[in-house]
Parts: C-alpha cells; structure tokens; sequence
C-alpha cells in the first residue's frame, strides 16, 4: 500500500486543530505543529514503524524553516510517498471575529498585559501571517472555512482524504455570486444567465437536487448547452492537470442564489464525470442553510 502523508497549513484561526481531528478519525497517525526540521526524520520514523497514514499540522510559528517544506514533499514523492496539501483559509472579517470570540491572541502579536488585543494589531498579524504562508498556499488545495460550521468542515475533509488518493480528485461546488466566489477555485464558471426557476412559485422553495427543478432546467436548450460546454472544456484539460502531478481540482459554478441553477449543474456534472475521475460534490449555500 502506497503511504500517505496530508500536511495541513493555512491561517491561525481558520480551523486546522477541526481539520486534525477529522483525519484523526478517518485513521491517520496525526502530529499537530511538527517544526518543519523534523518533517524527513519523523516521516521515516513512522515507516519504520509501519505508519501508512500520517496527517501533520504545521503553521506560521514555524515560518522561519517553512520554505524548506517543499522540497522535502518532493523528496517524498520521489520515494513513492502519497503528499496531499490543505490550506485552511478565511476570510480578514471572520478570522477577526473568532479570534475576539475566544478572546486568544494571534501567534504573531505580542500578548500584552491583560490578554487583550486590539482589531488593529490583530489585523496586520492576519495580514503579515498571510504574506509568511503564500508560498506554501500557492502548491496547496485551498479549503475557505468562512462560511463553514465545524461539522461540516470534517465531513468536508473526511471526503478529500479518503477519494483515492494517487489519482486527481475532482471537486464541484455551487455557490451563489452574492455571497462571494469560493477563494480556493481552480476553474469558475456564472449560470446566472440561464433561464432561473426562482421566478416559478411552484419551484421557488425547492432546489436543483429536485426532481422538479432539475426536470424544469433540463427542458430548457440554454442550460443543456452550457453543461455540454463546461463538461468538453473540462475533458480537455483535466488529462494535463493530472500530469502536473495535481491531487485536486476545484470547480465552483455560480448563480445568484446557489440554490437551483449552480446545485442542478453540479449534480449533473459530477454524475457525468464520476465513471472517469474521482469526483466530489458540495452545495456551500444548502450547507450553510
């Protein structure tokens, strides 16, 4: 069996420790803030050891060794190890309001007396954190936590890891344009031209995982084309993606509510390429309701 190692990054506050525990009980060997220095001697303890599922956690407190963790990954594969990249991201806003939630400081400010911290100094460690991670963000699969509830944030993660994990896993998500695009998408595509059943009283309250909307959608020419065109441009392209050595591939498709147009599309897209690629789904707006 091919070992496995998923290392997880991103922003303090975004929800790494959630994320370990997901991959804890899907049965990795998980180490939270491992120092970048001992990424190959740990990795090969575990071998020795017969570990074929290890998940770390590393983060900015490790800044000053984290540009040596790329090569090591690529040493790694080079020695038939399994390497998944996870970058927990959110957005300025929600890291500022979960962090005066729980009342902790960031670990790149200064505590000072009292324990408190001000929305100004607070916000240029977020910004100075970020410009620290870009480099490891860049090789990562970007996961935005902003609108994500804890539990779903492990389901979430419980789905990447166990797809299988040496072959490209393609992931479709809705959204609605109002609430912002998904920052972590590879590919982008807007529905909101199509013809929209929000307009229909009878389908208004129902969404594109409905018979009746999706059988209302599928009369209509425009919204055929447009997954006939979605689907050839991703047959093109998603061989060479793979052989870029890609471990998953986002695409996010929009409309203005994420509720009909982008769920039926997504639905439909994933049941098209599910016979030749690992493929997930996820609604963020129906997860989020």
């Amino acid at each position: 069996m091919k070992r496995e190692l998923v290392l997880i990054t991103g922003m303090s506050g975004s929800g790494k420790s959630i994320a370990l525990h997901a991959l804890e009980d899907a049965g990795y060997y998980c180490v939270d803030n491992l120092p970048p220095e001992l990424l190959m001697p740990f990795v090969q303890l575990e071998d020795r050891k017969g570990s074929d599922k290890v998940a770390i956690a590393m983060d900015v407190r490790s800044a000053n060794a984290l540009h040596t963790v790329p090569s090591q990954l690529a040493q790694l594969r080079s020695h038939e190890v399994n390497v998944r990249l996870l970058f927990l991201d959110a957005g300025t806003d929600t890291l500022l309001r979960r962090f005066s939630e729980t009342r902790r400081n960031h670990p790149l400010s200064h505590a000072s007396a009292n324990g408190s911290q001000s929305a100004r100094d607070l916000m240029n460690a977020i910004e100075l954190e970020r410009q620290l991670l870009a480099d490891l963000r860049e090789e990562s699969h970007i996961i935005d936590t902003s609108q994500l509830r804890a539990s779903k944030l492990q389901s979430y993660i419980h789905d990447l890891v166990t797809a299988a994990g040496s072959q490209l896993t393609l992931m479709f998500e809705s959204f609605a344009f109002k609430r912002g695009i998904p920052v972590h998408a590879d590919f982008v595509f807007d529905v909101r031209m199509l013809p929209n059943p929000h307009y229909e009283s009878s389908l208004r309250e129902h969404t594109g995982r409905d018979a009746s909307v999706a059988d209302w959608l599928n009369a209509h020419a425009p919204v055929q084309a447009m997954e006939r065109q979605i689907a050839d441009f991703l047959s093109q392209w998603l061989p060479s993606l793979k052989q870029d050595h890609r471990s998953y591939v986002t695409v996010a498709i929009g409309c203005t509510g994420g509720q009909h147009r982008s769920v039926y599309l997504v639905e439909r897209l994933q049941q098209r390429f599910a016979n030749d690629w690992v493929c997930l789904k996820r609604h963020r707006e129906l997860d989020v309701a």
